[in-house]
């Protein structure tokens, strides 16, 4: 079983866990769980207590779930981070102990307790603590190879410097090479000279520092970025502002300050001309052909601010306000076709996706939607365009 401090779900500031058990009288999923809680809740404090806004807003972490149905009954426990202060994280334990049905069915949840992560970090650490002092006193006797790793690992994080006013962290060959590796912070320039990469600059942040744009004017440069929606941002403003020759990205939800020296070298080897990436993300809309009573539909919903979901088949199974789409969403079985007056954002893109639905027509795509792959995503002009 892993502890608080062990435990992934937690953001770095995190203080406390709220711990609630459910009872459920009948069989339900996780996403029912979730659904319920923010369908619930919602508004019930206004929104500077909204789960869903404190969620967004990393005050509160990733609601866990664990559950087990048996014998037409569901049992399981709720387990949510919370950065609040301490008023705030008990009104949010009191509002979940408040819901009382989930998905279809009858439920009891009952709240057990609010621990403070600190006060588990601190006996972590300490005991932790007893342990290396205990293996070091006794058990560590490094060997020669041991102590001139150490070292030579010293040495090169030493090697890192301050490049212009602004103080970017940059290997000591940032000036004299004729070219450059631009990554996003200090510990992937310290990550690089490990593998020896003398000439990389951390622009530390998503506005590009005017000393790394007029670096980039007389020298080769390449963009070396995390893999994730953070590196998306810094290349799209690189390619407004900076003259970039090529783009290197580490793999998909990976840091380049995570990267084995293997896996960089591969990375940069790998990477593509800056004129093969496009400055703006790719549209999410893509015309799809889908029955003409769906079709019909979407020109009914447009300016009325409701949605609807369909079967496989085609057959309708629910009609209701987009309001409540987030709520009901969880409850449909079943569910093959979402279309809704509304625009689609990466909160319902992942809701579709854990309910298996295969298109989602909207109104309009949000910008950082991210695209799933099972799902066909289009909006309704498109479509009334295909007609």
């Amino acid at each position: 079983m892993k502890t608080l401090v062990e435990s992934t779900q937690y953001t770095p500031t995190s203080k406390y866990v709220v711990k609630a058990r459910f009872e459920v009288e009948g069989v339900v999923e996780k996403p029912d769980v979730i659904g319920a809680i923010f369908g619930q809740t919602e508004g019930l404090f206004g929104t500077e207590l909204d789960l869903r806004e404190l969620q967004k807003g990393g005050r509160v972490g990733r609601i866990e779930i664990d559950l087990e149905s048996k014998q037409d009954k569901t049992e399981g426990t709720i387990t949510i981070p919370s950065s609040l202060d301490r008023a705030s994280t008990a009104l949010i334990a009191a509002a979940i102990e408040s819901v009382d049905r989930i998905g279809p069915c009858n439920a009891k949840v009952t709240l057990e307790s609010v621990e403070d992560i600190r006060d588990e970090k601190r006996k972590a650490i300490m005991s932790k603590a007893k342990e290396i002092l205990r293996k070091w006193v006794v058990e560590a006797q490094p060997s020669t190879d041991e102590i001139l790793k150490e070292v030579g690992q010293a040495i090169r994080s030493a090697e890192v410097v301050n490049f212009g006013p602004e103080s970017l962290p940059a290997g000591p060959e940032i000036e004299t090479s004729g070219s450059i590796i631009l990554v996003e912070g200090r510990a992937d320039v310290i990550n690089l000279l490990r593998c020896g990469i003398k000439n990389a600059i951390g622009i530390e942040g998503t506005k590009i520092p005017e000393s790394v744009i007029r670096l980039c004017k007389n020298k080769e440069v390449t963009a070396f970025l995390d893999g994730d929606r953070a590196g998306d941002l810094i290349l799209r403003e690189l390619t407004q502002v900076a003259d970039l020759d090529y783009v290197a990205r580490a793999p998909q939800s990976k840091e380049v300050e995570e990267l084995t020296p293997k896996e960089i070298m591969k990375a940069l080897r790998e990477r593509i001309q800056a004129e093969q990436v496009p400055p703006e993300r790719p549209t999410m809309r893509v015309p799809v052909e889908v029955p003409s009573r769906v079709a019909e539909t979407a020109a009914q919903l447009k300016g009325t601010l409701e949605a609807v979901l369909f079967d496989e088949s085609g057959g309708e199974l629910m009609h209701i306000p987009v309001s409540e789409l987030a709520e009901k969403l969880p409850e449909v079985q079943g569910a093959h076709t979402l279309v809704f007056d509304g625009v689609v954002t990466q909160r319902i893109l992942d809701m579709g996706e854990q309910k298996g639905l295969k298109y989602i027509i909207g109104d309009r795509v949000s910008e950082n939607a991210k695209r799933p792959l099972n799902i066909k995503l289009t909006t309704m002009g498109d479509i009334l365009a295909g007609r």
